[in-house]
């Protein structure tokens, strides 16, 4: 509305302008007078056709080099403006409306050393070209959008600000062209110091992830691809004229539950929540490459449940919601965690990832820890903030709960390391 109403003010102005000088002329007479009319005339005719010439019709596209990328990475944008008559234009300034989640810069896994300094991750990303483009039909912008964050990114709005060539009249459209961006989580290798799973043989645990306890045979198969050269049984090869293998006693598959906390608390900022979903992705991808069976709980103000079971379309699922999910929980997730460790059952090993702990948070802890086979905390803090928490920490290790601590220091590194403290 106040373009329009611009555009007509500046139509005012101009047909103004132009009955002065018939006026003048016609009440004046003479050569001057109807000189500077004339002279005037073919501006006045310019104008006219410029305050008739329709920016709707314009067509605007978009083409984006990449559409799926991950958080940090960057892509090429093109802008293509066409219109079908080719009047002469002085000026076009065209201008991608940015919206608020591009607002933030991922510079990776380096971002974390801004852990408790968030404020330098925030950018005002300024996206605007001049062109000229006279008698052109067709213009292009192109620009490069570098370190786009975790999210889904709607680009939707291309503003168009155009003028006359002696400033008397500007017009500005604004087209609506909708692209979607999605910036999946980055997830990193993890290295763990302790196994999640047990033998048929008992409960206890071992140190590294295998997938075949190489050292019991329960008995022979054909060879199959991939098969290492040393389970060959030549005995057996021998008398069934084909090669055969031995057949080691599988490793029992873990059920592993993974517990976001996806609450809002006074330490909790972009950098450390980011930082909490990347964990959590990394555990989801490297505890099924060890064929684990892994679920995942996302409790904040909504409780978002994947169960726990083998299922390859799964993974893509987690992918997509810890791409757009926020922290948005109100209640503690101290309150939350108990419902839903009640729902998911007492045989799981249950991995919280949190950045926040109080004395509520220790003592729904040592509940669960009595109920289950085993809880592992990952919390996400500053190193400033785990000075502070070392009180929580030295009574959750006291009750003989696996905690693992993960600061900025270990953060930077290019991969993880989960191990006690």
């Amino acid at each position: 509305m106040t373009s329009r109403f611009r555009v007509i003010a500046s139509g005012i102005v101009v047909v103004s302008f132009f009955l002065l000088l018939f006026s003048y002329a016609m009440f004046q007479g003479g050569f001057v007078s109807w000189f500077l009319f004339f002279s005037f005339l073919p501006i006045f005719l310019y104008e006219l056709g410029f305050l008739l010439h329709s920016m709707k019709t314009w067509k605007v596209s978009r083409q984006l080099s990449h559409y799926v990328i991950r958080a940090g990475d960057g892509i090429d944008v093109k802008l293509v403006i066409k219109r079908k008559l080719p009047f002469p234009l002085y000026y076009c300034i065209c201008e991608e409306v940015v919206p608020e989640t591009l607002r933030k810069i991922d510079t990776k896994h380096q971002k974390y050393s801004l852990m408790d300094d968030p404020g330098e991750l925030y950018t005002n990303r300024n996206l605007k070209k001049v062109f000229f483009p006279l008698w052109k039909r067709t213009f292009t912008m192109t620009y490069r959008l570098e370190q786009l964050p975790r999210g889904e990114h709607l680009l939707q709005t291309v503003r168009i600000r155009t003028g006359d060539f002696f400033g008397l009249v500007k017009k500005e459209y604004t087209f609506h062209v909708t692209d979607v961006i999605i910036a999946y989580p980055n997830a990193r290798p993890i290295v763990t110091k302790e196994q999640i799973s047990s033998f048929q043989q008992g409960t206890a645990s071992t140190s590294a992830f295998q997938l075949n306890n190489s050292n019991v045979a329960t008995g022979i198969r054909e060879y199959m691809p991939g098969d290492r050269f040393s389970w060959i049984d030549w005995k057996q090869t021998a008398k069934k004229n084909t090669v055969m293998t031995k057949e080691f006693e599988q490793e029992k598959s873990t059920d592993i539950l993974l517990m976001l906390d996806n609450g809002i608390y006074p330490e909790t900022n972009y950098v450390v929540y980011e930082a909490m979903v990347e964990v959590v992705l990394s555990l989801m991808e490297g505890l099924k490459k060890q064929a684990s069976q892994v679920g995942l709980v996302t409790i904040g103000e909504k409780t978002v449940y994947f169960p726990v079971h083998h299922d390859p379309v799964k993974l893509d699922m987690v992918k997509n919601h810890l791409t757009r999910i926020q922290p948005d929980g109100i209640k503690p997730f101290s309150i939350r965690v108990e419902s839903e460790f009640a729902k998911a059952g007492a045989g799981n090993v249950i991995i919280l990832v949190t950045s926040h702990i109080d004395i509520a948070f220790i003592e729904i802890v040592k509940k669960m820890n009595q109920r289950t086979k085993r809880i592992v905390l990952i919390l996400i803090q500053s190193a400033k903030h785990r000075e502070k928490n070392r009180l929580f920490i030295h009574q959750l290790q006291f009750e003989g709960i696996h905690i693992h601590i993960l600061t900025e220091q270990h953060l930077i590194q290019n991969q993880l390391e989960v191990k006690g403290i």
